[in-house]
C-alpha cells in the first residue's frame, strides 16, 4: 500500500535518470523531514516531543504538483451527465431536476421509455420531441449548448499530451465541440453525428437525419421520424446513441480490453452515480498502483477516502475543476479554451 506522498507509482519510467517527478518526491520527502524532535514536550499530548513545522501536504496538493510537473502520460477520463449540468442540459436521476422526473409532459409509460428501443418503433415522437432539446450543434449552427469548463479541461490534457481516453457515458457530444479528438473519446453510449436504420441498420446520412428531426415541429414533418431509403425497407431511422435494448459499440469492449486500463496512470472520474454498466465498472478494470481522483457532488462506487491512490474532490465539475487548475498554475490556459468556444447561440 502507497502513502500519500507516493500518490502515484504508475507514473511513467524514464530508463532510470532521474526526472521531474522524482524531484516532486524529493521535495515532498524533503517537507517531511521538516518535523524536528523539541528539547520540551511544549503542548503535546502524551509527551512525546514532537512538533510538526509543516504541516503534510494532502492527496490533492500531490496530485497537483505531479500534474504540474508533467509525471502523467496515460490519464483516463470517465464522465457522467453532471459534467454537462451547467451547459443547460439536466442529469438524468437527480430528483426533482432529472430528466426522468421532468418526462411526464411527454405521457411515458415509464420515463425510461424515451429511450427505450421497442418504444421508439412503436412511437418515436417523444424522443423526436426530446431530441431537439438534446441534439448537441456548434453556436456557429444555431447550437444553445456549449462545452463548460470540465469539458475544456479535457482538451487541456490532450493539448499538453497526457490524455490516453475519455469514456464519456453522455450523448452530448460535448468533448467532441470543445476541441478533444474525436478519437480520444469513447461515447460509451454513442452519439448524434451519425444515424442507422432500426430495421435493416443501414447507415443513414447524420445531417440528413438531424435536418428531418429538427423540423419535426414543422407543418411539413408533423413529428414523424426519418425513414430508411434502401428499397424494400422503409424502417424508422434514429441517431447511433445506445437505447435501452441495444448493446453497447463493440469498440467500448475492444478498448476496455485493450492497453487504456493497463497504462492508465490516473483515472479521472467526474460527474457520475457509476450506476449504469458495464461503463460504471471502468474504475475496476485499472491497475492496483494507479491513483484515482473523484471530481463529483457524492463519494460513489467503491471510492474511498481512506485509500491512500482514492482523491475526493467533492462539489460541482466546473467549480472543482477550476480549483484543481489554480492549484496546477493552468487556470488560464483552462479559460483561454473556454473563452475560444463561440456562445453566440445562447
Amino acid at each position: 500500500m502507497v502513502d500519500d506522498t507516493d500518490v502515484n507509482t504508475a507514473a511513467a519510467d524514464y530508463g532510470g535518470a532521474r526526472n521531474e517527478c522524482d524531484d516532486v518526491d524529493a521535495r515532498l520527502g524533503d517537507e517531511l523531514a521538516s518535523l524536528r524532535i523539541s528539547d520540551e514536550d511544549e503542548d503535546v499530548p502524551g509527551g512525546t516531543g514532537y512538533v510538526e513545522e509543516d504541516e503534510e501536504p494532502t492527496k490533492l496538493e500531490v496530485l497537483a504538483s505531479k500534474l504540474t510537473s508533467n509525471c502523467f502520460k496515460n490519464i483516463v477520463i470517465l464522465s457522467g451527465a453532471g459534467v454537462s449540468v451547467s451547459a443547460g442540459i439536466p442529469d438524468f436521476r437527480t430528483p426533482g431536476t432529472g430528466l426522468y422526473d421532468n418526462l411526464q409532459k411527454y405521457n411515458l409509460p415509464y420515463p425510461e421509455a424515451v429511450f427505450d428501443i421497442d418504444f421508439y418503433k412503436r412511437n418515436p415522437r417523444p424522443f423526436l420531441t426530446l431530441a431537439k432539446e438534446l441534439w448537441p450543434r456548434p453556436a456557429a449552427d444555431g447550437g444553445k449548448i456549449t462545452p463548460t469548463l470540465t469539458h475544456c479541461f479535457i482538451k487541456l490534457l490532450e493539448d499538453k499530451g497526457m490524455l490516453r481516453r475519455c469514456f464519456t457515458q453522455n450523448i452530448d457530444g460535448l468533448e467532441v465541440l470543445a476541441g478533444v479528438s474525436a478519437t480520444r473519446v469513447m461515447e460509451c453510449h454513442g452519439h448524434f453525428r451519425t444515424a442507422s436504420c432500426t430495421r435493416c441498420h443501414a447507415s443513414f446520412d447524420g445531417i440528413k437525419c438531424r435536418d428531418i428531426i429538427l423540423n419535426t415541429g414543422n407543418e411539413k414533418s408533423k413529428g414523424k421520424a426519418p425513414r430508411c431509403e434502401r428499397e424494400k425497407c422503409n424502417g424508422i431511422v434514429k441517431p447511433d446513441i445506445v437505447f435501452f435494448g441495444e448493446g453497447l459499440p463493440s469498440e467500448f469492449f475492444s478498448l476496455l480490453k485493450g492497453g487504456d486500463m493497463d497504462d492508465c496512470d490516473l483515472l479521472i472520474v467526474m460527474g457520475t452515480s457509476l450506476q449504469v454498466f458495464p461503463v460504471a465498472a471502468i474504475p475496476e478494470h485499472i491497475n492496483n498502483e494507479c491513483t484515482r481522483l473523484l471530481v463529483n457532488r457524492e463519494l460513489v462506487g467503491t471510492f474511498d477516502e481512506n485509500n491512500p491512490r482514492d482523491i475526493y474532490l467533492a462539489g460541482d465539475c466546473d467549480d472543482s475543476i477550476r480549483k484543481l487548475c489554480q492549484m496546477t498554475g493552468w487556470e488560464q490556459d483552462l479559460y483561454k479554451i473556454y473563452n475560444a468556444i463561440p456562445k453566440t447561440g445562447k
